[in-house]
């Protein structure tokens, strides 16, 4: 296992205090068919909406995925949208115990409003002003900073990280030893004095000093200026398809990008802040972080909105050369929802089939070219090895689900593969609300399971013609004569 790979394993034992504006994100997806006759405005039938967490609310949630325990701190205004945010956050394993609510406050909700892959308007609902609770939020911050090993500021520029309060919570923290990471806002950062690493953006750098940050040696340059004006320790930049660079007063190392495919960068500053000073706060060093970082703002540039990074797809990341195929096609469960959310933005149908797949013979590729020919992407969910175990006996499965997962990801016919551990593949389907649904014509549609699921959202089930006399049991007792 390499070093990255061991560090990745210890991102477990993080904990880290975020302090920052929490916000609530809502994505409302639907279709569009006609113009309204009312204005030129295109009318959006709505098919659903889905909330998430924004700003350092999205820093949390990438906390919590990456198995980090988040302490959050955080004001919301005591109204709808803010109960709605205490809700989520629970939802997505952040606490709220910490989180203050002010009187008068109008919580931040942006809505996007999208139909198939473009989005159509986004409004927003906030208030911009300092908040008034900060003896409140100081203490909270006080009291968590003994039980954690790094502090986060997300600024968001809306009211919650006031001057006074950045200024108390920096020197809480520099007298606890706590490390401080900044994702700032803003051009003057001598508000920040005293931090150990700020990671502005390309854009925000240059903003911030006023000098150009296109070239290696140009964001050397900015990084240093702030260093030397601003009392801050280093800086980790990040440069879209540049990489990162990470800039100290002494040393300097530039990281490629690592991105295969951008989808939306919305969210990947959040990503990068929190595995940055998650690695930090368990005694990896900074260019290891930073590189931890680099992989994770790849992964997440890929993604629908704003998004997560999870500590296993950090390691599929990793493991590129090991798995080839498999570092793009087997994904977890909770990754492959989110790669055919992705196709479907796009245009995509997406379809899904199951099974063991054990020993891989003529019926199973007829199996699979079929499906493929009824969709634009092909999800495979695959029995785990107790699965199978179950189904056919203790004798199975003669290969393991990783063999099984490599073979079948090596095929061009099949997109993504998924391996489930239940007995049949109902939770998978739940999760990925596949478009078209596939079994062999020895089912009937219903006794597919999950067809009823599919066909209520207007999906479709298909039932694929047999190769007669082709079977993992018939090719098994062949073998053994």
């Amino acid at each position: 296992m390499s070093d990255l790979a061991r560090h990745i394993d210890t991102l477990s034992r993080a904990n880290v205090l975020c302090l920052g504006d929490v916000m609530l994100d809502r994505f409302v997806y639907g279709s569009v068919d006609r113009v309204s006759p009312e204005a030129p405005i295109p009318v959006l039938r709505v098919d659903r909406e889905v909330p998430k967490l924004g700003g350092a609310g999205n820093v949390a949630a990438n906390l919590v995925a990456l198995e980090a325990d988040c302490r959050f701190v955080s004001v919301v205004g005591r109204d709808g949208v803010g109960t709605d945010l205490l809700a989520l956050l629970r939802r997505e394993g952040v606490s709220d115990s910490t989180i203050v609510m002010e009187d008068g406050r109008q919580t931040t909700v942006k809505t996007r409003f999208i139909a198939g892959q473009q989005q159509l308007l986004r409004t927003d609902i906030e208030t911009v002003v300092p908040i008034t609770v900060t003896d409140r939020v100081l203490e909270r911050v006080r009291d968590l900073l003994p039980e954690v090993g790094g502090v986060i500021l997300s600024d968001y520029g809306k009211g919650v990280l006031t001057d006074e309060l950045v200024v108390a919570v920096i020197a809480a923290a520099r007298q606890a030893g706590r490390t401080v990471v900044v994702d700032p806002k803003g051009r003057d950062y001598r508000r920040y004095r005293g931090a150990d690493i700020v990671t502005p953006n390309r854009k925000e750098l240059m903003e911030a000093t006023g000098l150009p940050a296109r070239t290696d040696e140009e964001v050397i340059a900015a990084a240093r200026h702030l260093i030397a004006t601003c009392g801050i320790g280093a800086v980790v930049a990040t440069r879209s398809e540049q990489g990162m660079s990470v800039v100290t007063a002494g040393d300097a190392v530039h990281l490629p990008a690592e991105a295969r495919e951008v989808f939306d960068v919305s969210g990947a500053g959040d990503t990068v802040v929190a595995t940055l000073t998650a690695a930090l706060s368990v005694g990896i060093d900074l260019v290891d972080s930073a590189r931890l970082a680099n992989l994770a703002a790849g992964i997440v540039v890929g993604k629908v909105g704003t998004a997560v990074v999870r500590s296993a797809e950090l390691l599929s990341g990793l493991h590129e050369q090991q798995w080839r195929h498999g570092e793009e096609k087997v994904l977890t469960r909770d990754a492959a929802a989110e790669r055919a959310e992705r196709w479907r933005l796009r245009g995509k149908r997406v379809g899904f089939t199951n099974g063991c797949f054990d020993l891989l013979h003529p019926g199973h590729i007829s199996l699979l070219k079929q499906a493929r020919a009824a969709c634009d992407v092909l999800v495979v969910g695959l029995n785990s090895d107790a699965s199978v175990k179950r189904l056919k006996g203790e004798s199975r499965p003669v290969q393991n689900e990783t063999a099984r997962a490599t073979v079948l990801a090596s095929l061009g016919c099949v997109d993504l593969v998924v391996i489930f551990g239940e007995d049949t593949p109902e939770t998978l389907i739940h999760a990925l609300r596949p478009d078209v649904l596939v079994k062999g014509a020895d089912y009937t549609i219903a006794t597919v399971v999950g067809a009823d699921f599919v066909q209520s959202y207007g999906g479709k089930v298909v039932l694929a013609e047999l190769v007669q006399g082709q079977s993992t049991t018939n090719t098994i007792k062949r073998m053994k004569g």
